[in-house]
């Protein structure tokens, strides 16, 4: 056992070393970074110039001698900014775990390495661990230095500071956007190892990161029709909750296709519980983790059932490395 933790401590040694010297981890960071930053200054923006309406509001109607009793101010939710911040996560995060994916496969493929390493006193199992650990600190890594900034930002952009229950909500996000990055890097991992070809894996990756992080959300959004009428369609025409529920009953069928759509996208899983917990949905806003956990217990079970599954086929179903090794 101890032997076998010091192989894969190595070759996940190996697979930081080689990362550094391509500089591709730094790259896919920085534009992961630059584009969550970007959004996040947006929506600074935006926030600053309601405030700055509503304070001439209350400096007019003071001047002119008038209440601003009825004058109601905007609500301040500085978490509610890390709206675009997570999307681009959702995002460009799938593509960085899918190019470490395949490059973590390429470099040994194309470099004609994994003969080499199959000559070792090596089990696949262990091969594939140390990959496997390597990639997940790497992904660990460029995530935790875009959150770490991306919180920095906010506090500063906000002016106002964030306590501990924020901060810990930011990090459980955290740890659910690594997991999901990690989804994709086993993905692109096993295509990259079971395609004879490296392109056809590269492509077949990209379309299903197409398929399940871009179109399903987007339909899934589109065929909602909450999602089409600011606070909702039932809430802008004064419909109860209860007429409300007697009328969905006459779409279920519809619901139960469009809301199958979404559930297909492990983005969509990590965009409901990242808005969770974090109040940019409003319907949370305020509320403890206990509470949410239980209401999203649906998406934890779905990341977790993925990324379980992909372990699996990763470990359980065979890849015949020694056949790779000997095809180089």
């Amino acid at each position: 056992m101890t032997n076998s933790f010091a192989q894969i401590t190595a070759i996940a040694g190996k697979e930081i070393r080689d990362a550094r010297r391509t500089y591709l981890l730094f790259l896919l960071t920085g534009f992961l970074l630059l584009a969550a930053m970007v959004s996040l200054t947006v929506s600074a923006v935006a926030m600053h110039a309601q405030f700055a309406e509503y304070n001439e509001a209350r400096d007019f109607l003071l001047s002119i001698g008038k209440s601003t009793a009825e004058l109601v101010p905007p609500a301040f939710f500085p978490m509610k900014l890390l709206r675009g911040f997570i999307e681009h996560v959702e995002i460009i995060g799938a593509v960085l775990g899918i190019v470490l994916g395949y490059r973590a496969a390429a470099i040994e493929r194309g470099h004609s390495t994994l003969s080499l390493i199959m000559t070792r006193p090596l089990s696949q199992s262990v091969f594939l661990g140390g990959k496997l650990l390597g990639n997940a600190v790497l992904i660990a890594f460029g995530l935790l230095v875009t959150f770490a900034l991306g919180t920095l930002t906010l506090a500063v952009i906000s002016g106002v500071g964030l306590g501990a229950s924020e901060y810990f909500r930011i990090f459980l996000v955290f740890i659910a956007a690594t997991s999901y990055v990690t989804c994709f890097f086993i993905f692109g991992f096993i295509l990259a190892l079971r395609f004879k070809m490296l392109t056809t894996a590269l492509l077949v990756s990209f379309a299903v990161w197409l398929s399940l992080v871009l179109i399903a959300p987007q339909i899934g959004d589109t065929l909602d029709p909450d999602n089409q009428v600011a606070g909702g369609v039932f809430k802008s025409l004064g419909i109860a909750k209860p007429l409300e529920k007697e009328i969905l009953k006459s779409f279920g069928t519809y619901e139960t296709i469009r809301d199958g759509i979404e559930q297909t996208s492990p983005a969509k899983h990590l965009e409901r519980l990242s808005f969770a917990i974090l109040g940019i949905k409003d319907t949370y806003n305020g509320k403890t983790l206990d509470f949410i956990f239980t209401e999203r217990m649906v998406d934890v079970r779905w990341m977790l059932a993925t990324l379980l599954a992909l372990l699996g086929a990763l470990f359980i179903f065979p890849i015949n490395i020694s056949k790779l090794a000997k095809e180089q």
